[in-house]
């Protein structure tokens, strides 16, 4: 009988590629890892990793094990799903990863909720950028997560995660009042702009000599930010980078370049020193979660309570759906 701790250890090596990455990920030692799979390849009674210089490939047969591994861990989520719905009363843990709009804007709101619904569940949340949150679900690091993907950075599809769609932003791009406004600003200084510009890229082009602000590289944020710019017909030249929105603004307030920003990114009292011009592009967040595990009842649970909590003014609101 193949051991299902062996099958998730030869499912995390299909994703993250080496043995040293699986042992880290999951607290392992590497030769600990590396000595499950070999039990899982006599377990299995044929190979399942082939040696590649100093790494490890799937052979066929690994990869198909792969396959049939993915559907059995979504069965047991289901099944754990099922035990909680049974067993009645949330109690416990509900590991949840947040990207830092959210877990300011909306996710305080829905524990409110979830705490008066759910005495018994201990919410514990986690800052996690939405690059991170796939390995971390299926480590078990996490059991609920929510994720963001830009117009110009879509998600790709991650095996053994389901998502659902939460709720959509509008996207601003800050630049310092004092430079003359762009010729399709409409609205006043500081405030938003509830109709997108007419041409995203002449918005965007009529800043492609300034200095411009992004977040750090490997983000989401990052690559939207690069990948709207060429779209535009140039590359930014970055000067500063910043995962914060609140710094980012502040540093476009002080004349230290350009950014885009989501909606949430800019709430809170208008700053006079920064023109926000709205973009045609979109952040779009979901909840993401182990698939398997969309009906559980503390998962369920904490869904409802983020959709109640999104603000009713973000553009593209989802949280109906």
């Amino acid at each position: 009988m193949l051991d299902v701790r062996r099958l998730r250890l030869l499912r995390e090596l299909a994703r993250r590629g080496t043995i040293a990455a699986v042992a880290e990920a999951l607290t392992f030692s590497p030769s600990a890892v590396s000595q499950q799979l070999g039990v899982l390849e006599r377990e299995a009674g044929l190979p399942l990793l082939e040696r590649t210089g100093r790494g490890v490939r799937l052979t066929p047969a690994g990869q198909n094990l792969v396959r049939h591994a993915e559907a059995v861990l979504e069965r047991l989520e289901q099944a754990d799903a099922d035990l909680a719905e049974a067993r009645g009363g949330l109690a416990g843990a509900l590991r949840i990863g947040a990207f830092p709009t959210a877990t300011r804007a909306i996710v305080p709101a829905a524990l409110i909720a979830l705490a008066r619904r759910h005495p018994g569940l201990e919410p514990m949340v986690s800052e996690t950028d939405p690059a991170a949150v796939a390995h971390a679900l299926r480590a078990g690091d996490l059991d609920v997560a929510l994720v963001h993907e830009y117009d110009f950075v879509p998600a790709e599809p991650e095996p053994g995660l389901a998502t659902e769609p939460l709720y959509g932003e509008a996207m601003y791009l800050a630049a310092p009042a004092a430079e003359a406004p762009d010729p399709s600003e409409t609205r006043p200084c500081g405030a938003l702009d509830p109709s997108g510009g007419s041409d995203q890229g002449a918005v965007l082009r009529t800043h492609a000599r300034a200095p411009w602000i992004t977040a750090t590289p490997g983000t989401l944020c990052h690559a939207m930010t690069v990948r709207a710019c060429q779209a535009a017909g140039f590359t930014p030249r970055v000067r500063h980078q910043v995962d914060e929105f609140a710094t980012v603004l502040a540093l476009v307030a002080a004349g230290q370049g350009v950014a885009v920003v989501p909606q949430l990114g800019v709430t809170g009292p208008a700053d006079p020193a920064v023109r926000l011009t709205r973009l045609l592009m979109e952040r779009r967040t979901n909840l993401a979660f182990r698939s398997g595990a969309g009906a559980h009842p503390a998962v369920a649970a904490f869904g409802a309570a983020l959709r109640a909590a999104v603000p009713p003014d973000l553009a593209g609101s989802r949280g109906g759906t």
